[in-house]
């Protein structure tokens, strides 16, 4: 009864057409949710909201906004009907709104349309016939609606094939008399309908018997209308029409009769093949078609083919160029397209082929031979396609297609080659390459295996070696264009590659062409590029063969076309060169070396087997190499031994003869500018060293000479090598030769100067040639023999020889001249070590020249050589090195000079590192090479050592970086040769040990001393001058460059050693203190051992420990002259190392200070105040005036302290110190001042009494009359303002000693900072904001002294807000803080406190009340002062101020956990009080203190007043304050832990009250107050008492912020509510409907949900009677007046909810009113 009647008496009719006319909502929420809900109601009801939704239509669109959403839920209603529900008559008036609609726009496929359209189709599926007879009423005549109407009839058929094909007959028989008619723009969506409805006949036949559908009339229709498309519509203008007539003949084609087809052809194919100048799209569609059109007329079962081949050429000779430009497309949009049309061209191709094959290979040999790209193209990817697909009726076809290919190995065009390359590997995969023709197409591979990477280089390349005449190259290139397109080289080269190895590893019929015909494909110039690929493929056919050598041996021999083994080896060895080439070229190259071995001599093979291993393991790891520079050098050395001991082992001299004319000859294969160049000079010179011949030596180095390209320096140098291997058996043919060379070119300096103006190139060339002569000199010399080298040195040196080849510009030639002087050198230092010493003459002139040569040219502007000049300077550093170790030894005069010209390489940048690098360590070698040959006792070579050393100081106190690395390395250098010098003679090279160029000291002379005094022999200790270095360097050691500190310790221990080894000055008092120098001397070892181990250790430390060995091991004068210096070191550039330089004079004062006397007393305080002067640094200031402090504490402190003091009393009064330039120096002084252990306590003292003054004198003024205080006010303001400043000096440089004076005033000094910090904060809210700031300096001074950083910390963070609550805060943070680390100051604090909550002064108060109020939490050691505080909060709840009212309720609920018991009643009453305070606020506080307090309330605590404080808080959850809301929500929750006993009944009313609000606020705007909901929730289970709750609470819904979720969770909570909780409902339902009007458009819409949730959960019938119809009403009136989108979707949700409910059966049947739908549709 209650379903009946509920159902009954709500509007359905209404609520639905609410919800049809939300579909044209402004918010899309509303209109999917309306849209969803009706679709629900569809399923229940679709005639009620088909009437609804047929109402609304009648407008069209100029009435309904969303008629796309309208006829997509009449279609989804249309499909819901049952079969007996269909009304034939309403189904037509439904396809007549639609039709209507449709027909009353021009419009094509509007999104209206589409949906209209879907009415229609799905009425098609329950009543076909009607549909279309529909349709077909708008079928005839020049309708617009026609596309339309056919489009209907097109998506008819794709939906339901089965029942549209029936019905093809009526469909054709009504269209085709409108065909004619069709304009072109609508043609397209006709063509597309035919389109459609042959397909759904192909699938219709599929399922049942074929050509089942299609009778004679249908036939006739279906031929009328293809001759219509055909001759028609497929000759239009119109691309598009031509387009989608073609697509829709392809269709047609194999339904239509044979015979019309056959006459159809000759216009058909045309018309298609016409569609190919399009883009690939346009030809993918022509493609499908003719793929449809070859199948049916081809291999059609019915009778023969209906084309002949003849016919079949035009068609195949379109499809060709396609292949060409769908594969030239790589874009990625069109990529897939074009793989697409590439696959149909393929299909249609195999189709031909299946019925013609032999026509079609001929046809294809014969475009083949055409030679148009395209044409070609396609004609060979063809041939690749089809090849294995119709190899047997091909295959006597062979000889053919080997003969057309032949013809194609010369084209230019990369894509025809591409296509040749993949044909020539499908061909040999199917045996169709033998004997020469194979060999051909293996070369062809070959060939483009060898292309570069750029196509610029390709034609380079192409042209080179069209070149060369003489070159073994059988395919000529005899154009040199090539035609570049999609291909790229490197795809080509790639490909090739592949197919090669294919060829050789996969295809066993290959093996007997490639070998050993591939052993050809070695020696030519022109496939240099693809020898890694042919000695890959090499190694594969004798790893196959290896168990047939012999054969391998014959299969050569027997062929003279082969290149011999002397021709081979000379190849591969030179194009061994590059150990970083491509693809592992060396070690293909090594490998194929070691299976080729057997055709070379015999004694050859075991050699190679032990050593081709180790130089393939050299180049195996391409990444290491790169990583060393000098791989190639080494790399082209291996290669030379490698040779030279092969030839060693052969010891065949007709071979080795054979083999030298074969280097000869491969000259050619290889450029000027190839470096392989370079290794072939060498490779010929180390063979000639073999041969005896003279002849035959001196014919090959004219040949060297001759094909060298001595402008190119590689080649240069590859040639003066050689020379040099030459001289080493054959020196005078060298010289003879390189005197020849001289004589021929050879002209005077004036001739040179006048072809300077009148040809540059001439002096180039000049330049190279005498380059070249100057390397050829030197490498001559450097591997002649020893026994024989001086005459030739001398006479080339004493002549003047060498001059001549001076006169040289370029940076390349002068590096080969000075190459060549210093392997002069070296020749002599060589011919030293075998004993066959001797000076070099006019050693000193050759110095000059290098010199001359490093130095920049004036005139040299042409080009920028900076790069290749620092190259050259390098190279002249190591000549110059070269030269000085040589004798006789340097003169005075020209050590300067060389000094002079090269110190100023310290000062080069970092970059080039790979060559700047090198000239430092070069230089760094000649000064220690000038100190170790320098001096001729200990007293002028220590003399030397400072000498060098004062000129490298500069560098070592540089600012940048790598100036003082480089000094110091240079220090370190020359004392650690030095140290040699002193110890066990030296080596000019630097030698460790013995070696054999060490200059051994007569030991038998320094044991002597009685007869040569030790001066002589070795220097004193004073003439070091330690303690002047010693200031120099120690700053280093504090640098901030980890290597300078490095090398700046073992710099000082260097010194100390070499002192401690040195004799002592005569009377000296060292010997007394010897045993403690040296344990401090091992002590800066081991640090020293430290930093060379690069452990983790502090740099400060590693400094201490080498100051205190420093300061033991100075002597007293050293440490004075150390001290006398140390202005320098102080002001150092670098800040770390003026600091170190600053604690080093601190550590020498405070550990040997007692030794000085008052003269160096007053010298080192000059230096120091002299430093103080000269820094600007206020840090560096500070510690030097600590360093003065250490002074005076250790002397004397009184005039030091009393000149700070009264410098600074002048300074505060007639100066601006905050302008002065590096900050004021005075109150640099204060700090060393404060730190006074007799005076920090009394100032300290005095500054806070003047502070706690200020603040009663400002109390005062409050009160009384401010106008007699003017003057009173302003000396206040002073007074404090000093103050403020002196505490901030005092905390910042009150040190260890401060502090202690601090600590012990801890209690005053904070509580006057914090009582000052609320009265500037209130300054600060008035504009005053400069009192703040200072105090908050004061303050930050303050927690650095005692160590408080997180009361700094806070400060900075929160210091200078000046928003009431953030302040305050500010003050509990620093409470909070102080009351953990220091809680035996809290009483003390809390007292001083306490008491200025009594004061006048606002600020004062709520600064004292904020601080008190965090002090109590920590106040449980003290029962007496909490029973105070506490007091003392109860009477001050009812302050003025808000704020301390908020604070004094905050601090009561503080008191400590042991003690609240003892409080907790007097701390609620004040709590329900301050719950209605007129201050939003205090009652927010009250409601946080309430949370805070319940933690830890007992029972009989919070019974009594239980009651009232939950009223209180229910009326504070309607707060528009989300923090409140959220808070009162939680508070609740937690109040609901205390109702136990008689209150629990008591207390059950106030919870089923909140329930609804708790729900309604799960989904509130505010993330806080859904949690704190979601809490309340669970903590009140327990007084619901619901099966299953907690399972629903746990759901995953229940904690998700998804608006679906909560929904879900709704109804299920609804359901459970209606099960168990049946008499509540009705309270649920009245709260739920009074949120209806909430301010929150969210909660409006959680109510509506969850009433109507209830509502269609339960079935109680009075509540449904109570409530249904009412709610109902109210969601038609809000979903129709509402102006929130949320409250709109919610009630359209809501209406559907309830509608689908079982509560509600009678409106299912429910129709909507004629006379109301009448009215609506008006």
């Amino acid at each position: 009864m209650a379903a009946s009647s509920s159902g009954s008496s709500i509007s359905a009719p209404e609520a639905v057409q609410v919800l049809v006319l939300l579909l044209a909502d402004e918010s899309s929420i509303v209109r999917e949710a309306s849209m969803v809900s009706l679709k629900d109601i569809s399923t229940l009801n679709p005639l009620l909201v088909l009437d609804c939704c047929s109402a609304v239509s009648r407008g069209g669109r100029r009435r309904f906004g969303n008629m796309a959403g309208l006829f997509h839920v009449m279609a989804f209603g249309v499909r819901a009907l049952d079969k007996d529900d269909v009304d034939s008559s309403f189904m037509a008036k439904l396809a007549k709104i639609a039709t209507a609609e449709m027909i009353s726009s021009k419009e094509l496929n509007a999104d209206w349309q589409r949906a209209a359209a879907g009415l229609l189709v799905s009425i098609g599926s329950h009543l076909p016939d009607l549909m279309m007879e529909e349709i077909f009423i708008h079928l005839s005549g020049s309708s617009s609606a026609l596309p339309a109407m056919v489009q209907i009839l097109a998506d008819f058929a794709s939906a339901d094939a089965l029942q549209f094909v029936p019905r093809l007959k009526a469909v054709l028989s009504r269209v085709l008399p409108i065909l004619g008619n069709v304009r072109d723009v609508h043609r397209p969506n006709f063509a597309n309908a035919f389109k459609c409805w042959c397909q759904a006949t192909w699938q219709y036949n599929i399922e049942f018997q074929p050509h089942s559908a299609l009778d004679e009339d249908v036939m006739s229709f279906l031929n009328s209308a293809f001759e219509l498309l055909l001759r028609v519509w497929a000759t239009s203008r119109d691309l598009k029409v031509r387009i989608s007539t073609v697509e829709a003949l392809g269709e047609m084609v194999g339904l239509i009769t044979r015979e019309q087809l056959k006459v159809a052809l000759p216009r058909l194919v045309p018309t298609i093949l016409d569609l190919y100048k399009k883009d690939q799209e346009i030809a993918f569609v022509a493609t499908c078609s003719l793929h449809n059109l070859l199948n049916a007329s081809l291999l059609s079962e019915s009778g023969p083919p209906m084309l002949d081949f003849e016919d079949l050429t035009v068609i195949l000779s379109t499809l060709l160029p396609v292949v060409w430009i769908h594969n030239d497309s790589k874009e990625l949009s069109n990529f897939s397209v074009g793989l697409k049309t590439y696959n149909e061209v393929q299909h249609c191709f195999l189709t031909v082929g299946m019925v013609y094959a032999e026509e079609l290979f001929v046809f294809l040999l014969n475009k083949c031979k055409l030679k148009e790209d395209p044409l070609t193209f396609g004609a060979l990817c063809v041939l690749k396609h089809l090849l294995p697909r119709l190899s047997e009726a091909w295959y006597n076809k062979r000889p053919l297609l080997v003969d057309t290919v032949k013809v194609l190995l010369d084209e230019q065009s990369l894509g025809v080659r591409k296509a040749l390359s993949e044909l020539i590997v499908v061909m040999a995969s199917n045996c169709y390459l033998v004997g020469l023709s194979g060999e051909l197409f293996v070369e062809f591979l070959v060939r483009h295996c060898a292309l570069p990477d750029q196509e610029k280089s390709h034609l380079e390349n192409l042209k080179e070696t069209s070149r060369s005449s003489n070159t073994y190259y059988p395919l000529a290139y005899r154009r040199f264009e090539v035609k570049f397109g999609a291909v790229t080289l490197s795809e080509l080269r790639s490909i090739c590659e592949k197919g090669l190895l294919l060829l050789t590893i996969t295809i066993p019929e290959m093996e007997h062409i490639l070998w050993p015909f591939l052993l050809k494909m070695i020696i030519p110039r022109a496939y240099a590029g693809a020898v890694a690929t042919v000695c890959r493929c090499i190694s594969e056919l004798c790893r196959h063969r290896s168990s047939n050598s012999s054969m391998m041996l014959i299969e050569c021999r027997a062929r003279i076309d082969i290149p011999s083994p002397e021709e081979l080896f000379a190849r591969l060895v030179v194009l061994l060169h590059n150990p970083l080439a491509k693809e592992q070229l060396p070690t293909q190259i090594l490998t194929v070396l070691y299976y080729l071995a057997p055709i070379f001599p015999k004694n050859i093979s075991l050699f190679w087997q032990d050593e081709i291993p180790k130089m393939k393991a050299y180049v195996s790891d391409t990444e290491d190499l790169k990583q060393d520079p000098s791989c190639q050098e080494t790399w082209d050395d291996m290669i030379i031994d490698f040779l030279a001991e092969s030839l060693d082992v052969i010891q065949d001299t007709d071979w080795v003869i054979s083999l030298g004319n074969a280097f000869a000859e491969q000259y050619e294969l290889y450029t000027s500018y190839d470096e392989h160049s370079a290794l072939l000079h060498r490779c010929l010179g180390i063979l000639l060293q073999k041969v005896d011949d003279r002849v035959y030596v001196r014919e090959k180095i004219d040949l060297m000479n001759k094909q060298a390209n001595i402008a190119i320096p590689t080649n240069r140098l590859g040639l003066a090598k050689a020379m040099g291997l030459v001289a080493a058996s054959h020196l005078d043919t060298v010289l003879e030769k390189l005197k020849e060379i001289l004589d021929t070119v050879g002209q005077s300096f004036f001739q040179r100067f006048l072809s300077f103006f009148s040809d540059k190139a001439r002096v180039e060339e000049s330049d190279d040639i005498h380059a070249a002569l100057a390397l050829m000199y030197g490498y001559a010399a450097r591997y002649a023999p020893s026994t024989v080298i001086e005459a030739r040195i001398d006479a080339l040196v004493g002549t003047n020889m060498l001059s001549r080849l001076l006169h040289v510009g370029h940076p390349m030639a002068k590096q080969a001249v000075i190459t060549a002087i210093d392997l002069l050198g070296r020749a002599v230092i060589n011919a030293g070590e075998t004993g066959a010493s001797f000076p070099l003459k006019r050693r000193d002139q050759l110095l000059e020249y290098i010199l001359t040569l490093m130095g920049r040219d004036n005139d040299d502007g042409i080009a920028d050589f900076s790069l290749e000049h620092l190259r050259t300077q390098s190279l002249a550093l190591s000549a110059c090195t070269t030269l000085v170790s040589v004798e006789p030894k340097l003169t005075t005069e020209t050590r300067n000079f060389v000094m002079k010209a090269t110190l100023g390489f310290f000062a080069l940048p970092n970059e080039p590192a790979e060559v700047v690098d090198p000239l430092i360590d070069n230089l760094i070698t000649l000064l220690c090479t000038i100190l170790l040959t320098s001096g001729e006792d200990g007293r002028s070579r220590a003399e030397q050592l400072l000498h060098i050393l004062r000129q490298i100081d500069q560098y070592v106190s540089s600012l940048v970086d790598n100036q003082r690395k480089r000094g110091c390395l240079a220090v370190y250098e020359m004392l650690v040769k030095f140290r040699m010098l002193c110890v066990g003679g030296y080596c000019a090279f630097g030698c460790r040990g013995n070696c054999a160029h060490s200059k051994i000291v007569d030991r038998n002379l320094h044991g002597n001393f009685s007869n040569l005094p030790t001066a002589f022999v070795l220097p004193s200790r004073d003439a070091l001058a330690v303690g002047e270095r010693v200031i120099v360097y120690l700053p280093r050691c504090a640098d901030t460059n980890s290597e300078v500190r490095k090398l700046s310790a073992q710099v000082l221990d260097l010194f100390f050693s070499i002192s401690l080894s040195l004799p002592r000055p005569v009377n000296s008092s060292f010997g007394l203190d010897v045993e403690l120098s040296y344990r401090a001397l091992s002590s800066l070892e081991d640090v020293i051992a430290i930093l060379r181990s690069d452990a983790a250790i502090d740099p400060s430390e590693v400094f201490n420990r080498v100051v205190s060995s420093v300061c033991t091991l100075l002597t007293r004068d050293e440490l004075v002259a150390a001290l006398h210096g140390c202005t320098k070191a102080i002001c150092d550039k670098i800040k770390q190392s003026a600091e170190g330089s600053i604690q080093a004079i601190i550590e020498f004062l405070m550990g040997r200070g007692s030794e000085l006397s008052d003269f160096d007393v007053s010298r080192t305080t000059q230096s120091l105040l002299s430093a103080v002067a000269l820094v600007t640094e206020k840090y560096l200031r500070q510690e030097i005036l600590s360093a003065i402090s250490v002074l005076a504490e250790n002397t004397s402190s009184k005039i030091v302290f009393s000149e700070v003091l009264s410098t600074a009393a002048r300074d505060i009064v007639t100066k601006d110190i905050s302008r002065l330039r590096g900050g004021w120096p005075m109150q640099d002084a204060f700090y060393a001042f404060s730190q006074h252990a007799v005076l920090s306590v009394l100032f300290l003292e005095d500054v806070i009494s003047v502070l706690n003054q200020a603040t009663i004198l400002r109390s005062t003024s409050e009160k009384g009359d401010n106008s007699s205080h003017n003057l009173a006010n302003h000396i206040e303001d002073d007074i404090l303002q000093a103050a403020i400043f002196a505490l901030t000096a005092f905390f910042r440089g009150g040190g260890k000693i401060g502090k202690k004076a601090v600590e012990q005033s801890y209690a005053s000094v904070l509580a006057a900072l914090t009582l000052q910090l609320g009265s500037c904060h209130g300054l600060a809210g008035s504009g005053q904001s400069e009192p703040l700031r200072a105090l908050l300096i004061a303050f930050q001074a303050f927690c650095e002294c005692v160590g408080d950083l997180e009361i700094g910390k806070i400060l900075a963070r929160d210091g200078e807000q000046t928003d009431n609550e953030k302040w305050v805060s500010l003050i509990g943070d620093i409470a909070g803080s102080i009351s953990i680390k220091r809680p035996k100051e809290v009483a003390a604090i809390c007292l001083i406190l306490s008491k200025s909550l009594e004061q006048h002064q606002r600020f004062q108060r709520e600064a004292a009340a904020a601080a008190l109020s965090e002090f109590i939490h920590y106040s449980d050691g003290f029962d007496s002062l909490l029973e105070q505080m506490v007091e003392t909060f109860s009477r001050h709840v009812s302050d003025e101020s808000a704020t301390v009212r908020r604070l004094c309720l905050r601090g009561l609920v503080q008191i400590p956990s042991i003690h609240i018991n003892r409080y907790t009643a007097q701390v609620l009453g004040v709590i329900s009080v301050l719950l209605e305070d007129s201050d939003e606020s205090v009652q927010l506080t009250a409601v946080l203190c309430l949370l805070k307090v319940l933690e830890s309330s007992p029972n009989e605590a919070v019974e009594p007043i239980i009651l009232n404080l939950s009223v209180r808080l229910r009326n504070l959850q309607v707060c528009m304050d989300t923090k409140m809301r959220a808070s009162a929500f939680a508070a609740f929750g937690v109040l609901s832990t205390f109702a136990v006993g008689a209150q629990r009944e008591t207390f059950l009313e106030q919870v089923h009250a909140i329930v609804p609000r708790l729900v309604l606020h799960l989904h509130d705007d505010d993330v806080n107050v859904q949690q704190a909901c979601r809490n309340t929730l669970k903590q009140i289970t327990s007084f619901i008492d619901l099966e299953g709750t907690f399972a629903l609470f746990s759901s995953h819904y229940f904690n998700s912020d998804h608006r679906g979720d909560y929904e879900d969770f709704v109804r299920d909570l609804a359901r459970h509510f209606t099960q168990h909780l049946a008499p509540r409902v009705d309270a649920y339902m009245g709260a739920s409907i009074q949120a209806f009007d909430a301010p929150w458009p969210k909660i409006q819409a959680n109510a509506i949900y969850f009433c109507s949730s209830l509502l269609s959960q339960t079935d109680d019938p009075r509540i449904l009677a109570l409530y249904y119809t009412q709610v109902f009403g109210m969601l038609v009136g809000k979903m129709s007046r509402s102006a929130d989108a949320i409250v709109r979707a919610t009630c359209s949700s809501a209406l559907g909810m309830l509608l689908k409910s079982s509560n509600s059966l009678m409106w299912r049947s429910a129709r909507l009113d004629r006379g109301d739908s009448s009215r609506k549709g008006s």
